[in-house]
């Protein structure tokens, strides 16, 4: 089973835990959410609420207000000290367009009468089993966006260098620097600054809220494979555009030497 909050996760032992120890924290958001299920809008808010059930990053939980072109019906009552606090729910999108019924169970409701004030009367609908949610008119992808975090791009003129097994894979003279709160600095370079020999296409893709969907390539030294090394996106999210089909290294398992100097790998 997957972890508490994660996609998948036990939707009862979920709601337990916050009933139980409430949620690390909350926050109201201006912007207007919209969920697509089934080709159909089903929920449009403009007073979600940002709730972090764990401390990496927040879920929507929206008024049971705003559903629409829906029906929702209890499939699990949750308790807690002898109150029906919280329910496993059933959403369905009637069949319409030439399209089937749909149905998920994948929805959280929290009763009225729950402790939690900023939770009464709130649905949490499981990110990735809806079809697409929107902040404003612009889709999100893999999980809301936690204000907290930010991403700046910054080209940088200092010359950087990346080596594999003590070979020499990619040399540069500029590269553009992405910063992201948390997380390492990534080096972005063109791909013509890497030994085209050494790179091989795989198949995986990643997607990441902040920055959009990740393509792949292993490289090959000394015929050693090292899987996914490297990644690129072909079309990032418009705050992130300049790194579009630039590539970047693992610093985790490269020596990256910048201006010269070897840089210390990321625990």
């Amino acid at each position: 089973m997957a972890k508490l909050g994660a996609h998948g996760c036990d939707l009862r032992e979920l709601a337990l835990r916050i009933l139980t120890h409430e949620p690390e924290k909350t926050e109201r958001t201006p912007k207007r959410v919209r969920v697509v299920y089934n080709h159909a809008f089903i929920a449009d808010a403009t007073d979600a609420l940002l709730v972090w059930e764990h401390p990496y990053y927040p879920q929507y939980y929206l008024p049971e207000g705003t559903l629409q072109n829906c029906t929702l019906s209890s499939k699990q009552d949750i308790s807690h000290n002898g109150k029906i606090l919280a329910s496993v729910c059933e959403l369905t999108v009637a069949a319409h367009d030439g399209l089937d019924q749909v149905v998920t169970d994948r929805v959280l409701r929290f009763h009225n009468n729950t402790a939690n004030g900023a939770l009464a009367g709130r649905l949490r609908l499981e990110f990735g089993s809806m079809d697409r949610w929107l902040e404003e008119d612009m889709p999100i992808h893999v999980h809301p966006k936690d204000p907290y975090k930010r991403v700046d791009v910054l080209p940088s003129q200092r010359p950087i260098e990346m080596k594999v097994s003590g070979k020499t894979v990619a040399k540069t003279n500029w590269a553009m620097h992405l910063y992201e709160t948390g997380l390492p600095v990534r080096y972005y370079m063109p791909l013509s600054s890497v030994d085209q020999s050494v790179l091989r296409k795989s198949p995986r893709t990643t997607k990441c809220p902040y920055k959009g969907e990740a393509e792949y390539y292993d490289v090959i030294v000394d015929g050693s494979r090292h899987e996914g090394l490297v990644w690129y996106y072909r079309h990032p999210v418009p705050e992130c555009a300049s790194i579009a089909e630039l590539v970047c290294f693992y610093n985790e398992q490269v020596d990256v030497y910048l201006g010269g100097h070897l840089q210390r790998r990321p625990q």
